[in-house]
């Protein structure tokens, strides 16, 4: 799957499972790990489990390899890692502690229903 079509795939499944206040932080050449960082969030630890299972399981189904997800039994702040993209699904009030958008906040950002080209 090409990048930009992944990216979209994966901002669509959270979508289609409600994950609210969705940001993409592209931190290619800012960091060795991944290329794209995507954060999120859901009302409650079930939530976020809902949302993060949808993930892995459309990930699966498109034949995306889903190297590592941490977090996925407590709900609170969950990564799930698909290789060139890592999605960070928070609890909103975990979201605001951790301050991780603030992370990112000198890398250029887009929102999800920005063209991705």
């Amino acid at each position: 799957m090409q990048d930009n079509i992944k990216l979209e795939a994966i901002i669509e499944w959270l979508t289609e499972k409600k994950a609210e206040n969705i940001r993409v932080y592209e931190v290619q050449g800012k960091t060795d790990y991944t290329d794209v960082i995507v954060v999120c969030e859901g009302s409650a630890d079930l939530h976020n489990r809902a949302i993060a299972t949808h993930l892995i399981d459309m990930a699966k189904e498109n034949h995306l390899k889903v190297l590592s997800k941490e977090g996925v039994d407590r709900g609170q702040w969950i990564l799930i890692d698909i290789g060139d993209v890592i999605v960070h699904i928070f609890l909103p009030q975990t979201r605001d502690y951790y301050k991780i958008d603030e992370l990112f906040s000198k890398v250029k950002n887009r929102k999800p229903e920005e063209e991705i080209q």
